[in-house]
C-alpha cells in the first residue's frame, strides 16, 4: 500500500502562470508528482489556477482556471501559491488568503520587502503557514538556512551575490571583455534580464532580497528604506581589468551586519579579493556567505533565478506545508535603526583620469594626505592616443580604510586638481572577514 494512501491531499491554488508558475504547475501535475507526494507524505494537488492572462497551452492538469484571483480564496484550496509579482494586487491576495486561514507560499521579494512585517503578523494571528523560500536566491535554500539550519548561531554578517543578472553582466565584462551595454544586451537576449532592466542593474532587486535576509538573520523588522543601494552601470571593462591587476574581482554584493546598535545593510559594486570564494561565482549563479558564531563561515551557492530553480523552492515550501513542518513566521522582536552609509569604513578603489604630465600624481597624493587617506597601491600606465590628442593616463589608487564621507570629500577635491580631466570613479573594496570588525549581534 502507498505511504500516502488514505491521507487527504494538500489542495493548492496557483496564482500566476508566468515562467515560474508554469514550472510549478509542471512539477505538480507532471512526472515529478509521485516523487513529491512520497517525500511530502501525501499528494499535493493543483486544485485551482488563476491568472490575469489565460494561457490555454499550459498543462494545469485539468484544474479549473479563472482570471479572478479572488477565486483562490476559500473554496477548495488549502494553500495559495502567489506568483503574480508586484506589491499591490499580490498583497491583497496574500492578506485575503491568510485572513481566511489558508496557507500561502510566495516567491515575491517586492511584496515581502514592502509588507512582510504586516503579513508575518497576520500569519501569526491566524496560525497560517507562510512560505517564502523562493523570494531570495531562487534554488538556494537560504531562507531555511537562516530560519532553521543556523538557528543555534548568532549571525555575525551576511555577504552575497543575490542578483544573477548583475553577476552575468560583470562576468561577461571580465571574461569576454564586453562593455556594459553589450553585456546587458546579451543578458536580455538570453532572458537573464528584462526589457527594462532597471530593477536589476540599479540594485533594487538585490536590496529587496537583502532586506529580507537581514530581517531573518538579525531578528529585526524588514526595512527596505534602510538598505543603501547602488547599481553596476558605472562599472566599465577597464575597471575590471585594473581590479584584476590589483588582485580583485568586481562583484555586485549585498552586505548586512549589526554594528553600533544599528543595522548596516548595503548593496553596491565592490572589489573582492580573488582568493575569496565569492569572487569565483560566475554567470547567473547566486552565492550567499553567512557567518555564524558557532559554525563560522558558510557558503551557499546555486542558481538564483529561472523557472525551475525558483519552482524548486516553491514546491519545497509546499512539501513542508503538507508535512506540517513549515514554520509560521515569527514577527521580529526588535527594529534596529538603519546605519547611514556615510559612516561605513572600507578601503577604496579610485580611477582618476588625468593628463600625462609631471606633478599631477603628486597633487593627487597631497589631497589624499590632507584627508588622512593612505595609499596602499598604485597603477599608472599611459593610454594609446590618437594624433593630435594630449597624452593621458588614468591614475588607479587603492586606499586604506576610510569612511564614505571622507572619500566623498577627497574625490571632490581631486576633481578640482589641475590636470584631472573628468570625474573620479570610486568603488568600495570588501573582504568578507573584515565585516567581523566592530560588529555585534
Amino acid at each position: 500500500m502507498s505511504a500516502t494512501a488514505g491521507l487527504s491531499p494538500l489542495r493548492v491554488g496557483l496564482a500566476g502562470l508566468g515562467t515560474v508558475g508554469q514550472s510549478v504547475a509542471s512539477l505538480l501535475v507532471g512526472d515529478a508528482a509521485d516523487g513529491i507526494a512520497r517525500r511530502a507524505g501525501r499528494r499535493i494537488e493543483l486544485t485551482r489556477v488563476a491568472s490575469r492572462t489565460p494561457k490555454p497551452g499550459v498543462d494545469i492538469g485539468g484544474a479549473p482556471f479563472s482570471t479572478d484571483l479572488g477565486s483562490l480564496v476559500g473554496n477548495d484550496v488549502d494553500v495559495v501559491v502567489e506568483l503574480i509579482g508586484g506589491d499591490t494586487t499580490a498583497r491583497d491576495l496574500v492578506a485575503s488568503a491568510l485572513g481566511a486561514g489558508q496557507g500561502v507560499v510566495t516567491a515575491n521579494k517586492a511584496l515581502l520587502a514592502a509588507s512582510g512585517d504586516e503579513l508575518f503578523a497576520l500569519a501569526q494571528r491566524q496560525g497560517a503557514p507562510l512560505g517564502f523560500e523562493a523570494s531570495v536566491a531562487g534554488g538556494i535554500p537560504i531562507i531555511n538556512v537562516l530560519r532553521a539550519g543556523l538557528a543555534a548561531n548568532d549571525i555575525g554578517w551576511i555577504a552575497g551575490i543575490v542578483n544573477g543578472t548583475c553577476n552575468y553582466i560583470l562576468t561577461q565584462m571580465a571574461v569576454a571583455g564586453q562593455g556594459f551595454a553589450d553585456a546587458l544586451a546579451d543578458a536580455q537576449r538570453l532572458g537573464y534580464a528584462e526589457a527594462d532592466p532597471t530593477f536589476d542593474v540599479e540594485g533594487i532587486d538585490a536590496a529587496q532580497k537583502l532586506a529580507i535576509l537581514a530581517a531573518l538573520a538579525f531578528d529585526t523588522g524588514i526595512d527596505i528604506d534602510g538598505v543603501h543601494a547602488e547599481g553596476i552601470r558605472s562599472v566599465d571593462s577597464e575597471d575590471i581589468a585594473y581590479a584584476d591587476e590589483l588582485g580583485f574581482t568586481i562583484r555586485h554584493l549585498g552586505l548586512a551586519r549589526v554594528a553600533g546598535g544599528g543595522l548596516e545593510a548595503r548593496v553596491h559594486p565592490a572589489l573582492v579579493p580573488n582568493d575569496v570564494l565569492l569572487a569565483k561565482v560566475d554567470d547567473v549563479m547566486n552565492a550567499v556567505m553567512v557567518h555564524g558564531s558557532a559554525v563560522g563561515g558558510t557558503l551557499h551557492v546555486g542558481p538564483g533565478a529561472g523557472g525551475m530553480a525558483t519552482a524548486s523552492a516553491v514546491v519545497a515550501d509546499l512539501i513542508e506545508v503538507a508535512r506540517g513542518t513549515l514554520p509560521i513566521p515569527k514577527p521580529a522582536s526588535r527594529r534596529l535603526p538603519a546605519l547611514g552609509i556615510r559612516a561605513v569604513r572600507c578601503p577604496w578603489y579610485l580611477k582618476i583620469p588625468a593628463v600625462d604630465q609631471p606633478g599631477v600624481f603628486a597633487h593627487v597624493a597631497e589631497v589624499l594626505g590632507e584627508h588622512g587617506i593612505s595609499i596602499e597601491g598604485v597603477i599608472q600606465r599611459p593610454q594609446d592616443i590618437h594624433p593630435g590628442e594630449a597624452p593621458w593616463v588614468p591614475i588607479v589608487i587603492l586606499t586604506d580604510e576610510v569612511a564614505q564621507d571622507v572619500i566623498d570629500d577627497a574625490v571632490k577635491a581631486i576633481e578640482g586638481v589641475e590636470g584631472v580631466t573628468a570625474g573620479v570613479t570610486h568603488f568600495r573594496v570588501v573582504h568578507p572577514d573584515a565585516l567581523d570588525m566592530q560588529g555585534d549581534a
